[in-house]
């Protein structure tokens, strides 16, 4: 799911492939000095303002630097683990989007083959509706988030063990009229296009996105902390545990939400990951080991003019003028920021607990500034 900015979240190759993404000059001024108490600052008033625990991995010209703040669980005084596993929520659809363009890459699927094509009948006017749209979010179709039950209602823990089907989701969405016509008109977050991204990828291969993703990149890259759990509720290994604010009895509870059944998130953010996992995602993804050029262009283009989306990509800019690319994600109870510097000099994945005391995300924006800029 994508984390919503400012408000409680819902639901939620070469050298030369680097000149294709350069950034601002500004992009490659980097601090004469590591400043990792500043960073730690930084992370400690993440937790001041609205989490109950952080982790985070900077990779510069200094080394690697891993921090955390706060707690791995309520009630307890035991400290985030340095590596522990997170839910990545919607960075699973920057490995979604990239398996979707090594087969544009391989002849097996184009970006302008419409959901018609390839899911005959499934989406009204699939035949308007294209592959490039779902990528970018122009697509319009309803978000099925907005068609459930979603935290403070104590009803949404009734679906906690609940397995959904990509299928059922879609269908709820389909349900509603689209955010806007027609197709490629506008800009619209949308989780219900990456479920449908998903179910093509296993049209165009015979294999779920995420065997895919397994095959194309966790493995090739190594990722040991990364996978795609299904409906599997548990998190392996070390790990933060997360909370949802639930209304009970006229009180607002967090209520832990660690042990889930993911499904609930599918192709659009089920991923589970490692700080050191995305920055090594990241890296070889913009470094062109994942994506040929051509596509790498492709991917950092916007859906619509001036937007700050492209094929599963998104970009931000730091208040130093530094442009850097990667994803976001929020998958209810954690949330996690996963940014690199065009040219790989610098890296910074950050993830977190929400307490919903407050809204973390000056604090984040402060962290990333901090690491990125000095």
């Amino acid at each position: 799911m994508k984390r919503a900015p400012r408000a409680l979240r819902a639901l939620v190759t070469t050298t030369t492939a680097l000149a294709v993404i350069a950034a601002p000059a500004a992009a490659t001024a980097a601090p004469e000095e590591a400043d990792r108490a500043g960073l730690q600052r930084r992370l400690d008033d993440v937790v001041a303002t609205g989490a109950v625990g952080v982790l985070a991995e900077v990779r510069d010209e200094h080394g690697v630097w891993r921090g955390t703040s706060g707690v791995a669980e309520l009630g307890k005084t035991r400290e985030v683990p340095t590596r522990g596993r997170f839910r990545a929520g919607s960075i699973t659809k920057t490995f979604v989007a990239t398996v979707a363009l090594q087969l544009v890459d391989e002849g097996r699927l184009r970006l302008e083959d419409t959901v018609e094509a390839w899911l005959p009948g499934v989406v009204p006017d699939g035949d308007r509706i294209t592959v490039r749209q779902l990528l970018n979010h122009t697509s319009g179709l309803y978000d099925y988030k907005d068609t459930l039950t979603v935290p403070p209602k104590p009803e949404f823990l009734d679906n906690r063990w609940r397995t959904w089907t990509s299928t059922e989701l879609v269908r709820r969405a389909l349900a509603n009229p689209p955010t806007f016509e027609p197709p490629g008109s506008a800009y619209a977050y949308s989780n219900t296009g990456y479920l449908l991204l998903g179910q093509i990828v296993e049209e165009a291969t015979d294999r779920s996105y995420g065997e895919q993703i397994e095959r194309r990149i966790i493995r090739p890259l190594r990722l040991r902390g990364t996978s795609l759990p299904g409906t599997f509720p548990l998190i392996p290994g070390p790990h933060p545990h997360g909370y949802v604010p639930i209304q009970q009895d006229g009180e607002m509870d967090l209520v832990d939400f660690t042990v889930m059944n993911p499904s609930l998130f599918g192709a659009g953010g089920e991923m589970i990951s490692t700080t050191t996992d995305l920055n090594r995602f990241v890296a070889a993804l913009l470094g062109g080991r994942l994506l040929p050029i051509d596509l790498l262009e492709e991917m950092r283009t916007p859906g619509v003019e001036d937007g700050m989306y492209g094929l599963g990509l998104a970009w931000r800019d730091t208040s130093c003028g530094v442009r850097v690319y990667g994803n976001d994600g929020d998958a209810l109870a954690y949330q996690s920021w996963s940014y690199s510097t065009p040219d790989r000099s610098r890296q910074v994945t950050v993830a977190l607990t929400p307490d919903f005391r407050g809204d973390p995300d000056d604090a984040v924006d402060a962290f990333l500034d901090k690491a990125f800029c000095g």
